[in-house]
């Protein structure tokens, strides 16, 4: 199998269905992933810049915002400069396909300097990249005041402003001449596009996108920057529905995953809900699109592919975990102020999925993953317990049948769960990662135990029951926070100790920031505020040494004095879950439990405020502006909220 290219040294601009990847020093060489992207394809793979003849030397490379990067050079061209530099070159990438260049003379006298940029591309598909089969580069044709590529089934231009003196297709070169008064500076723009289509229209661009702009304030200083970046990177990840452009959705992340994800989807609307419903909405009526008609052990489904389970299991069906998600997506869409005709729009696609989780689980008590004949998932068996739950709340909203037969088929697996599932030991026990078709458990300890504790919203703020009792939950609880399975900078997705674990391994040993991110929600709400105190505290460390900018995953090796967190080279950031998971651990620290149908609020914020202060405005409950503020001594006030909704505490 061909090795990936490494993303994890790249600058990713992201503005879906537009990227530009590039390396620190700023030049794009036609290696590895460099280029500009859009819809999936390289429009251009080599950008090289010379002035004078030669490369600037990079100084800086930093991201500007979720869509932009901006590379700093500097030259000595002037005999005379002595050892300083006497020209800055600055360039501006953004993913929507533009680049200004800009030269400033910082020297005492005026410049005349030759300029020339090098420009190439193949016109690959990203997964032609991915698999190592680019193909060369193509040879370029003059067109209008830059350059043209093209195959039998694309074609990308290059344009120019101002256009240059000299072409040279051949080569793939466009040069100017380039006059620097002293103090004085130049530009020129490179626009890069597919023939025929105009400038880029982002949905998280657009003015009508579905997230309101959060913002974060307090005694913590990560928490600001983590949050807006967070913010931007699920607007830069949204994408339109192609047949229904009003609907919009989070791909799952870049640059390998730019596309619809429907577990993934899923889960990040739900974790960005305190940014408002529409994401939501848009999400699951996509999906709604995609459900299954038939044969009959599929209809209802959500479709996914399957998705590696590490070394001890067989993959997983994320259509399995799509399914589960979808009804309980829209009730606690429901919760923070979806409108009851849109929930009720959206009810029958909700039913479906609930009368598939009925059908595949027949008379038995337990949901195998892939369904029929799989193994049966610890986390799977979360989920179901969850849709049951929320489902049944569902089908009681808006008078509908069933909801008796889901809460009595939770009820039997809440009861069957812990003799099966639970591994008894002298040190209190652990859960099972999953029981084989045979009867055999399979014990290793991993992070998507952290699913028994995401037991989903109901109305007037509870939370629903679980698979585990307290006792249990409290063992599960100091398991997580033990160093087998916190590396100091988040949760590890496999014990160190369990056979085949690798810090690297994604489903086997790294850190995935939305299991993270999970367990402390989940272990704030069961009132273990240490063990989630002190998850948060190394996510929020890995965070600051990503720039604010978390991957979905990164590897699982032990924080030590001086460290920093390693990165995966493959992993994708940004990632909707990730950019979510800061979301949903934010408003889960503030305790924000929306149940607007009744016209209440709850606020349970963790008592020992483990952030200090912490202000959050800006979301969005009830379809209004909602801010908040938990003060040192875990208490909290509501700043702005919908008129007429009222506070529980």
């Amino acid at each position: 199998m061909p090795e990936l290219p490494p993303t994890h040294d790249a600058l990713i601009c992201v503005a879906l269905p537009g990227l530009a990847i590039s390396g620190e020093r700023g030049q794009l060489a036609g290696r590895g992933l460099d280029g500009f992207y859009r819809g999936g394809r390289r429009l251009l793979s080599r950008c090289r810049l010379r002035v004078a003849g030669r490369e600037p030397l990079p100084v800086q490379a930093r991201m500007i915002g979720a869509d932009s990067a901006r590379f700093v050079g500097t030259l000595r061209v002037s005999p005379v400069a002595g050892p300083d530099p006497d020209v800055v070159v600055e360039r501006t990438r953004h993913a929507d396909g533009t680049e200004r260049i800009t030269l400033r003379n910082a020297g005492p006298r005026p410049l005349r300097l030759p300029v020339e940029v090098a420009l190439g591309t193949d016109l690959a598909e990203l997964v032609a990249i991915a698999s190592g089969a680019a193909g060369p580069e193509l040879t370029a044709g003059v067109h209008g005041s830059g350059l043209r590529w093209s195959t039998a089934d694309a074609t990308a231009c290059v344009t120019a402003d101002p256009p240059p003196s000299d072409v040279l297709a051949s080569a793939g070169l466009l040069r100017w001449e380039v006059e620097l008064p002293s103090g004085g500076a130049a530009a020129v723009e490179l626009r890069v596009r597919p023939e025929g289509s105009g400038p880029l229209r982002a949905a998280g661009h657009s003015a009508t996108a579905p997230l309101a702009a959060a913002r974060a304030s307090g005694d913590d200083p990560r928490v600001a920057p983590l949050l807006a970046t967070a913010v931007a990177d699920l607007h830069a990840l949204l994408l339109r529905d192609p047949a229904h452009p009003c609907d919009t959705y989070l791909a799952a992340g870049a640059p390998w995953r730019c596309g619809m994800a429907p577990a993934e989807a899923l889960a990040a609307a739900r974790m960005a809900l305190p940014l408002g419903t529409r994401l939501a909405a848009g999400t699951l009526r996509a999906l709604a699109r995609t459900q299954l008609t038939g044969p009959a052990f599929r209809a209802g489904m959500i479709p996914g592919p399957r998705r590696d389970a590490g070394a001890h299991l067989p993959p997983s069906c994320t259509g399995t975990e799509a399914t589960l998600l979808f009804p309980v997506l829209l009730a606690e869409a429901r919760r923070w102020g979806l409108a009851e005709e849109e929930a009720r729009e959206l009810l029958p696609a909700a039913e479906r999925c609930l009368t598939w989780l009925r059908t595949s689980t027949g008379g038995g008590t337990y949901l195998p993953d892939p369904y029929p004949g799989g193994p049966v998932r610890c986390e799977t068996q979360a989920h179901a317990h969850r849709a049951a739950l929320l489902g049944a709340d569902l089908l009681d909203a808006f008078d509908r049948p069933g909801a008796t037969e889901l809460r009595q088929w939770a009820q039997r697996l809440s009861a069957a769960f812990p003799a099966d599932f639970w591994i008894e030991d002298r040190g209190g026990g652990r859960p099972a990662a999953a029981l084989m078709p045979d009867g055999r458990r399979v014990p290793h300890l991993a992070a998507t135990t952290v699913h028994l504790l995401d037991t989903g919203l109901l109305g007037a703020g509870r939370l629903a029951p679980g698979l585990l009792d307290k006792a249990r939950t409290g063992h599960l609880a100091r398991l997580l926070s033990t160093p087998a399975m916190d590396a100091g900078w988040g949760l590890r997705g496999l014990g160190v100790s369990e056979a085949g674990h690798n810090p690297f391994g994604h489903r086997a040993g790294a850190v995935r920031v939305q299991e993270t991110a999970l367990a402390v929600a989940g272990l704030a709400a069961a009132g273990y505020e240490k063990e989630a105190s002190g998850l948060l505290r190394g996510l929020l460390g890995a965070a600051e040494h990503f720039g604010h900018r978390l991957p979905e995953m990164f590897a699982g090796e032990q924080r030590s004095a001086g460290s920093a967190p390693l990165p995966h080279p493959a992993a994708c950031r940004p990632a909707a879950t990730a950019a979510a998971a800061v979301i949903h651990v934010l408003t889960a620290l503030a305790g924000i439990r929306p149940d607007v149908p009744a016209g209440t609020v709850t606020l349970r914020p963790v008592p020992s405020a483990p952030l200090g202060e912490l202000g959050l405005a800006g979301l969005r409950v009830a379809g209004a502006p909602f801010a908040v503020r938990i003060s040192r001594l875990g208490l909290a006030m509501v700043e702005e909220a919908a008129e007429g909704l009222q506070l529980r505490s």
